[in-house]
């Protein structure tokens, strides 16, 4: 991949991926790609191309896989964040992928070397599980050759803006510019929110947290 920082992709989560797809495809329009499954954290997903190498995740726990051995990542075991998930599918958090990978540790999390098929990539994930900053701190993801937009069909649909809402707006953005990732989203000011605004063939999309 070329050393652009980026908004690497979305992440929406949901109940479970059976109900969370249908629903996801009626509010965007379109239909969703299929993923695979994250045997390390007893997750599945389908996928979203949203434009160039930028994609929308849409994950939930795979209820046909054993428990794993660690807290599920982006929340997903967090009781709070179940109940935020109880009435449909809900953008919980975005990964960036910054020109370098920062080294570890820190509070974006252990760097993990993981993989699936034909795709293998390293990710900052945290060992409790909990989403960074609320889902307003990105993970960071560094790929290794292929990337998922490789093999996503183009549905037409584009990410516009994601823009962050915090208490602390300038403390967000010099932690955003000391990964160079200021170009890639909008921070303002107010109570803490994520909303990526998306484009579709049927016209203008919003999800928020």
């Amino acid at each position: 991949m070329p050393a652009t920082p980026v908004v690497d992709h979305l992440v929406v989560a949901a109940s479970d991926l059976a109900h969370g797809v249908p629903a996801l495809e009626e509010q965007l329009g379109v239909r969703l790609g299929a993923g695979g499954r994250h045997a390390g954290f007893g997750t599945h997903n389908a996928l979203l191309g949203l434009g160039g190498s930028t994609y929308l995740e849409l994950i939930a726990v795979d209820p046909d896989a054993p428990a794993p051995g660690r807290p599920r990542w982006f929340g997903l075991d967090d009781p709070a964040v179940r109940a935020r998930l109880a009435d449909g599918p809900r953008l919980l958090h975005w990964v960036a992928r910054p020109a370098v990978l920062p080294p570890g540790p820190d509070d974006h999390g252990e760097r993990l070397r993981l993989s699936r098929d034909a795709l293998s990539w390293t990710l900052t994930v945290p060992a409790d599980g909990e989403i960074p900053g609320g889902g307003l701190v990105p993970s960071l993801i560094a790929w290794d050759g292929a990337h998922p937009t490789d093999g996503i069909p183009d549905a037409g649909v584009r990410l516009e803006r994601l823009v962050l809402v915090t208490p602390d707006a300038p403390a967000l953005r010099r932690r955003l510019a000391g990964l160079g990732l200021s170009g890639c989203v909008t921070v303002a000011d107010g109570p803490p929110l994520l909303r990526a605004e998306i484009r579709t063939p049927d016209g203008p999309v919003v999800l928020e947290s």
